[in-house]
């Protein structure tokens, strides 16, 4: 029996309570298919801890996850509590030192979920956003800090070496796919860092013959999503924008509470972390309402990253039809509550 160590950061707001539906259906798993065991460990940083100590999380929190298979994120954030810049650091520390750097985000319209958008199609597709540097690096500073003529510098920083991994790894998800990637881009406005996802793009195209590719500044890309979201299967952004489209993806599916996402070391070199796309909602935490479809199918692309395929199968189609037979949290019309819709998918799994 293949044994496995997970790192559970619960976080802020609602990141508790779809955790533990996440956990709830990892158990359920675990006891159905017997192939695997799961042991789990619960690190309780976030804005309580920061309460208790004056950090949100203490300064050897990477070594201690480190040490395990795979880490399972709820939600960061309390910006009545902390500012968020307080409070993200350690999921971007995270990502940079596990070099955790494709960010798998799928977006699919499921049965008996209402879109808005009068004519979706049929809407499936990942968006694959570069987490590692980008924009969200932390390069720049402020000057005269407070005066009428305070600057502020945020630097992009986009390498070949970056770059080119990331497309290359979206190229190999689309041939998994319907063959088709589409890129999103800036490079008519800035003609440094987005010409080079360019150029690099043309430089790999050949190598993958079998993949359409297409490009899209980001602007008309938030067009396409709205307008003809079903033409799209495989979108690689840069850390910003792919940012921007996946809260655009969660909104025409549904609901934000139905997306999961992966955050990848494809070399497997580090442990990987599992979040949903959602925050922490902290205008409906502690109401027991928080849909967990996003939490539990990140949890099934954590248990099909490590191996139990079987197992994760079983979660997407519990969820599938759970969703098909129109249980829902209110986010999508429904009148259920976190955990009674938790149970419809763990009764479902049991089957």
């Amino acid at each position: 029996m293949k044994q496995y160590r997970i790192a559970l950061y619960p976080g802020d707001g609602i990141g508790q309570d779809v955790t533990l539906a996440a956990r709830r259906v990892l158990e359920q798993t675990q006891e159905k298919f017997g192939t695997f065991s799961l042991s789990f460990e619960v690190f309780p940083w976030g804005c309580d801890y920061y309460d208790d100590h004056g950090v949100v999380a203490p300064d050897d929190f990477l070594e201690k996850l480190r040490l395990f298979d795979a880490i399972y994120l709820g939600a960061l954030g309390f910006p009545s509590r902390l500012p968020d810049h307080i409070t993200l650091q350690p999921i971007i520390r995270i990502r940079q030192a596990f070099d955790l750097y494709a960010c798998v985000r799928p977006a699919k319209i499921h049965a008996g979920v209402r879109s808005p958008l009068a004519d979706p199609g049929e809407i499936d597709m990942v968006v694959v956003r570069e987490n590692s540097e980008g924009e969200y690096v932390s390069m720049g500073g402020n000057f005269k800090v407070d005066n009428p003529h305070e600057v502020a510098i945020q630097t992009a920083v986009h390498t070949r070496h970056g770059v080119e991994r990331i497309l290359r790894f979206s190229f190999q998800l689309a041939q998994t796919r319907r063959q088709k990637l589409t890129m999103i881009t800036k490079s008519n406005a800035q003609r440094f860092g987005f010409v080079l996802w360019d150029r690099v793009l043309e430089k790999l195209r050949d190598n993958y013959p079998d993949v359409t590719t297409n490009q899209l500044h980001i602007d008309a890309a938030t067009l396409q999503f709205v307008n003809n979201p079903d033409s799209l299967d495989v979108v690689v952004a840069s850390n910003l924008f792919g940012d921007i489209l996946t809260d655009l993806s969660g909104a025409i599916t549904g609901s934000l509470g139905l997306n999961p996402s992966a955050n990848l070391n494809p070399e497997r070199e580090h442990p990987s972390l599992f979040e949903p796309v959602h925050g922490s909602a902290p205008d409906i935490s502690g109401r027991g309402i928080a849909n967990p479809v996003a939490a539990i199918l990140s949890a099934a692309m954590m248990l099909d990253w490590l191996g139990a395929q079987e197992a994760a199968l079983a979660v997407e189609r519990a969820v599938s039809s759970t969703l098909a037979a129109e249980c829902g949290t209110p986010d999508i019309g429904g009148n259920l509550n976190t955990e009674e819709m938790t149970e419809c998918i763990v009764e479902r799994i049991k089957v």
